[in-house]
């Protein structure tokens, strides 16, 4: 209801292309801005808290929004700040939501609680479209948004009553701008996270030119607002079609199959909606699009959480949306701007051309590797018991590792290190090092920087049972009697 009544008021207000695109924009930049700030929050804060925080500040800058219509002082540029106000509370909002779905249900059932939760939120896009182009065809959008206001109270209601099981970890919270940064390094370091990334990236910035001159092209074929309602209607019972048909896909196709054949039905639906007018016709690319729509979300979403562990699966989440919503708000500005050039039907058609295009170009990107990753939590690994006073102000710590490697296999034991640096910097290293001894043949050092003892404490909480496979690699190729010698030294400031 809340994208009918904004996109429609736009129009209402100004028949600009690029203004009315950058309803779209306005609704993503925030979270492209504040989504992995606001994912650092919900792995360190309880997320029931931010949930409540973040849907009482949507209540009170929507109730503004509705104020704000109804005495007419609505603007373009009111609006657009609005709608920016709404997606901050919406970028507070996402990261919490998407990761508490992993803390409500146990693995087993997760890629069905993902689907179920993209199901429900489409049934809403089924419904909300339809109805809100009814109430601004009947009463206006303030009413719109008087009635979207209202819906708060049910969220808020169910906020209240569900009581967050408090997270276990004998070690402090970490602080934010460490959190920020570990989440940053993560992404950096994942090559798997990497991929899904680029994929959905790919894929938004080219998507939202559907979403966002849909308006202007209804405005276009003299369509009123209950048109507009209606098609977007169609666009979320087609989701909804796709949800309750992705189980099944998931059985025949593996994820990158169904992601292509996603992205085709999206961008076909896109080119075609170009050229074909007829409202029925309309009315079926809406349809197809939105089946190609839920089925690629859920895809990504799932891709996502498999290629992250729990620690940091709020952040990894929160980058995903961050991609996802700046490449649509990136997406409303191109399509909105060549719109006005050359027309609505030429950026739609130039759009899906992308969007087809994307096919091909994936082949370099498959999702398949994140797939194979296990980030069950290994047996704990023991913490050296090195007396230290207070573990999160102890200044750096560096980690030694000394391996005797067979002359015969050091090509192995360099590509396995590789994989040994991305593992450490994933978990915490600030530095990484592999050091050989020209002097004793196979003799190597690898040393990696933390910054604190309590860092060092956090990385021995993270392994997981990818990590502990790779590890298990590394010091098989080690041929001395004993294990590798493994070394811990702390920063000591020079007397003055």
């Amino acid at each position: 209801m809340q994208a009918v009544g904004a996109a429609w008021l736009m129009t209402s207000l100004t028949s600009s292309a690029l203004l009315i695109s950058l309803v779209q924009s306005a609704a993503g930049l925030p979270i492209f801005l504040l989504a992995l700030p606001a994912g650092a929050l919900a792995d360190i804060f309880p997320r029931r808290r931010l949930l409540l925080i973040s849907n009482y500040f949507l209540l009170i800058v929507i109730s503004g929004l509705a104020i704000s219509t109804l005495t007419g002082h609505a603007s373009p540029i009111t609006l657009l700040l609005f709608t920016f106000g709404i997606g901050l509370g919406e970028a507070l909002e996402a990261p919490p939501f998407q990761a508490v779905v992993s803390d409500l249900v146990p693995k087993s059932q997760l890629v069905a609680a993902v689907s179920l939760n993209s199901v429900g939120y489409n049934i809403a896009r089924a419904i909300g479209p339809a109805l809100g182009g009814f109430v601004v065809a009947k009463f206006g959008a303030g009413t719109n948004f008087v009635v979207n206001a209202l819906s708060f109270a049910a969220v808020l209601v169910v906020l209240q009553r569900w009581r967050e099981s408090a997270k276990k970890s004998v070690l402090p919270a970490e602080r934010f701008t460490g959190a920020i940064r570990a989440g940053l390094q993560y992404v950096r370091y994942s090559p798997e996270l990497r991929t899904v990334l680029l994929r959905t990236g790919s894929f938004g910035i080219s998507a939202t030119a559907l979403w966002a001159l849909l308006p202007v092209l209804v405005r276009q074929l003299k369509g009123g607002p209950s048109v507009y309602g209606v098609l977007l209607g169609a666009l979320g019972a087609g989701a909804l079609i796709g949800g309750s048909l992705l189980p099944y896909l998931r059985s025949k196709l593996s994820i990158d199959p169904l992601v292509n054949c996603a992205t085709g039905c999206f961008g076909v639906a896109t080119l075609l909606s170009a050229f074909l007018r007829p409202f029925p016709v309309l009315l079926a690319l809406m349809l197809l699009a939105g089946i190609g729509w839920i089925v690629l979300l859920s895809s990504l979403n799932i891709a996502t959480r498999a290629v992250a562990p729990a620690w940091i699966q709020a952040r990894a989440l929160a980058v995903y949306l961050l991609v996802f919503q700046g490449s649509m708000a990136l997406g409303g500005v191109i399509w909105g701007a060549l719109a006005s050039r050359l027309g609505v039907h030429a950026a739609l058609a130039a759009a899906g051309a992308c969007l087809l295009l994307t096919i091909p170009l994936s082949v370099g990107l498959s999702l398949k590797s994140g797939q194979d990753l296990n980030f069950s939590m290994a047996a704990s690994w023991p913490v050296p018991p090195i007396p230290v006073e207070s573990p999160e102000a102890s200044g750096p710590v560096l980690v030694t590792v000394q391996y005797q490697i067979d002359p015969q296999r050091l090509t192995e034991f360099r590509s396995v290190m590789r994989s040994m640096e991305a593992f450490r910097r994933r978990d915490g290293a600030l530095q990484w090092g592999l050091f050989a001894d020209p002097t004793a043949p196979g003799f190597y050092i690898e040393e990696f920087l933390v910054e604190s003892w309590l860092d060092h404490e956090r990385q021995h909480q993270r392994v997981t049972l990818s990590d502990q496979r790779l590890h298990d690699r590394v010091w098989a190729l080690h041929k001395g009697v004993d294990a590798p010698r493994v070394s811990h030294y702390l920063a000591d400031e020079p007397s003055q």
